[in-house]
C-alpha cells in the first residue's frame, strides 16, 4: 500500500529524538527515509540502555522504524561526497547538528538549493541559529531553562521534569507540521524552503494557558502539583485505597459530581457554586470531596463518576494505559512486518488508508551497500527495498 508521501525521499541526518521522530512520522506515511548515521557507534540512542533490545536499545527502536541505515563518516572526502548526494536527491533533509556544521561539510541549504530548489531542508536546534547556536540543547536542561519544570511538582518539592523527554517529543511533532507544510506549499509553487525548529520555541509555545496567563499578568506561574491553576476541582484526589484523577470543567460537572457523591446541596453552596469560587475555596472543597471519597475505593469511584457524565480515572501506570487502550479498541500498537516487538503506532487515523505496514527498526548500516551503490550509479532507478544490504 502505498501512503501519501510515497515517492518522497527523506535523507535523515539527525539523531536522538526530536529529528529521528520527524522522519519516523513521514516514514509512517509512506516517505522513503535514509538515515545516515556514524560507523562504528550509529545514532547515540543505539548505547541509551537499559532497557536492552534485541537489536539495541528500545530508546532506538522507539522513533527509527520504517528507514534504512548507512553508515557515512562525514570526515571522509568519499563518504561524504555520498552524503551529498543523497541530500542532492532527496526531497527533505532533516538534521540536528551544532548550527553551522553541515554548512561548512557543503550539505547547508543555500548549497543544498542551488542544485536542488525543491528541496525541503529542515533544521533542528536547541535554541535556534542565532545567538542561541553555540548552546547544546537537550530536553532536560531545556525543560529546566525554558520553564517547565518551574511549573511541575508539588509546591514545597523541587522542579520536576516531566517523565518522558516531551520537549523532544513536541519539538519533534512540530518538525513534522513544518516539513509537510513546506511540501504542501511546493506542491503549489514548486518552491522548496528552509524550516526550522527549535526545542525552547516548542517548549514555550506548548506552555498555552501557562503562557499566556504570565504574559498578560507579568507573573511567573509556580508548581501546583496535580492542581490547575484555573480550574477545581480538577486534580488528584485521596479515596479510601487510592488517588482518583477528578476534572470538572464546568459547573454542570460539578453538580453532577456532588450529587453522585451523596453531597448534591455543595453545587449550591456559594463557596462551590461557580467554577471561580471553587478555585478561590479550593482547600475546604477538596476536603469537602476527600470526605465523601473516603468511603469507597478509586475503582468504585471511577465508575460511578463515570456514569454519571463526570470525568474520573484511577491513577495508573503505562501498562495500564496500554491495557485501556486496547479494551477501547483504540489499537495501541502495531507489529513490525518483518517481525520484533510491537511498537506504538501512529497515533493518527485516517478514514483512507494512508499508513502502510511498519519495518522494524534497522540495524546499524543495514541498507550500507545497496545505498551506497544506488548514490553511486549514474543514472539510479528507484532506492533498493529496505534491508537489502
Amino acid at each position: 500500500m502505498s501512503g501519501p508521501l510515497d515517492g518522497i525521499l527523506v535523507a535523515d541526518f539527525s539523531r536522538v529524538l526530536a529529528g529521528p521522530l520527524c522522519t519516523m512520522n513521514l516514514a509512517d506515511l509512506g516517505a522513503t527515509v535514509v538515515k545516515v548515521e556514524r560507523p562504528g557507534s550509529g545514532d547515540d540512542t543505539r548505547s541509551w540502555g537499559p532497557p536492552w533490545s534485541a537489536n539495541g536499545t528500545t530508546y532506538f527502536e522507539s522513533v527509527n522504524r520504517s528507514k534504512r541505515s548507512v553508515a557515512l563518516d562525514l570526515a571522509v572526502p568519499d563518504d561524504l561526497a555520498l552524503a551529498r548526494e543523497l541530500a542532492r536527491r532527496a526531497d527533505v533533509v532533516v538534521e540536528n547538528f551544532k548550527p553551522g556544521t553541515l554548512d561548512r561539510l557543503g550539505l547547508g541549504y543555500d548549497r543544498l538549493s542551488e542544485d536542488n530548489p525543491g528541496i525541503v531542508y529542515c533544521s533542528v536546534t536547541g535554541f535556534g541559529g542565532g545567538a542561541g547556536a553555540g548552546l547544546l540543547g537537550y530536553d532536560f536542561v531545556v525543560q529546566a531553562v525554558g520553564g517547565l519544570m518551574s511549573i511541575t511538582g508539588e509546591p514545597d518539592g523541587e522542579p520536576t521534569k516531566a517523565g518522558v523527554a516531551l520537549v523532544d517529543v513536541l519539538t519533534g511533532k512540530d518538525a513534522t507540521i513544518g516539513v509537510l507544510a513546506a511540501l504542501a506549499d511546493r506542491a503549489r509553487t514548486g518552491r522548496g524552503c528552509r524550516v526550522e525548529v527549535n526545542l525552547l520555541s516548542s517548549l514555550l509555545g506548548s506552555l498555552v494557558n501557562q503562557a499566556q496567563g504570565y504574559l498578560e499578568t507579568g507573573r511567573p506561574p509556580g508548581r501546583m502539583g496535580n492542581r490547575h491553576p484555573s480550574i477545581a476541582p480538577y486534580e488528584t484526589l485521596r479515596c479510601r485505597d487510592g488517588l482518583l484523577a477528578v476534572a470538572c470543567g464546568n459547573d454542570g460537572q460539578f453538580a453532577r459530581l456532588a450529587a453522585t457523591l451523596g453531597e448534591p446541596g455543595l453545587a449550591a453552596d456559594d463557596r462551590f457554586a461557580t467554577n471561580a469560587a471553587r478555585v478561590a475555596h479550593r482547600e475546604e472543597l477538596v476536603r469537602a470531596l476527600e470526605g465523601r471519597l473516603a468511603h469507597d475505593d478509586s475503582a468504585t469511584w471511577q465508575e460511578r463518576l463515570t456514569a454519571a457524565g463526570v470525568p474520573a480515572g484511577r491513577v495508573g501506570t503505562v501498562a495500564h494505559g496500554f491495557a485501556l487502550a486496547e479494551r477501547l479498541g483504540l489499537d495501541p500498537t502495531v507489529a513490525p512486518a518483518d517481525g520484533g516487538t510491537p511498537m506504538p503506532r501512529h497515533p493518527v487515523s485516517y478514514s483512507t488508508p494512508l499508513v502502510g505496514p511498519a519495518q522494524a527498526p534497522p540495524a546499524l548500516g543495514a541498507d550500507d551497500r545497496a545505498v551506497r551503490d544506488w548514490l553511486s550509479a549514474p543514472k539510479p532507478g528507484p532506492l533498493p527495498p529496505a534491508g537489502s544490504g
